[in-house]
């Protein structure tokens, strides 16, 4: 089975990504606006407890935090990709790191970018021409991360919550 971990910002920054998701996302419909932590990965049954241990552990160690989206940016050329980008993107990167480590870890082909999609799959010119406008908007959007989650594919592609890690550990 397909699973993967991300970060629900708050609501009042899911309604202005969605916003613009239910126009320039075609998979909006398949997973509520996020941060992904760990791309989805393939996982046996008998994997999971295992799996549910090591996140449980990496919550237990990772305080809350804060996080800000103040503008737009693109992956382009590498993807056609338009999405909210954070202010400091640090925290949720060694979040990221400690997620991905054993018993879950891989080799990923690009950097971890921390971001929340708003628009994928586009053509060269709608990418150019959404992309030349909502760089202009001023965005301050911020959301506190409380929790994280371990999510798994259903057979219609959509995503939904095996399991919330509340975040437990000390500043």
């Amino acid at each position: 089975m397909k699973y993967g971990v991300a970060i629900f910002p708050q609501k009042k920054v899911q309604d202005v990504a969605n916003s613009f998701r239910k126009r320039y996302d075609p998979r909006y419909t398949l997973i509520q606006p996020h941060i992904t932590l760990k791309e989805a990965f393939e996982l046996e049954d008998e994997q999971l407890p295992q799996v549910v241990k090591h996140l449980e552990r990496v919550a237990e160690e990772t305080a809350p935090f804060t996080i800000h989206f103040h503008k737009v940016g693109t992956f382009h050329p590498i993807n056609n990709v338009i999405y909210l980008a954070l202010t400091d993107g640090e925290p949720v990167t060694r979040l990221h790191e400690k997620i991905n480590s054993d018993p879950i870890y891989h080799e990923r082909r690009f950097d971890y970018t921390p971001h929340l999609t708003i628009g994928q799959d586009l053509s060269n010119d709608e990418l150019h021409d959404v992309y030349g406008s909502l760089r202009m908007k001023k965005f301050d959007l911020t959301s506190i991360v409380d929790r994280f989650h371990l999510l798994y594919q259903l057979e219609n592609e959509s995503w939904t919550v095996y399991q919330s890690f509340l975040l437990r550990g000390r500043n």
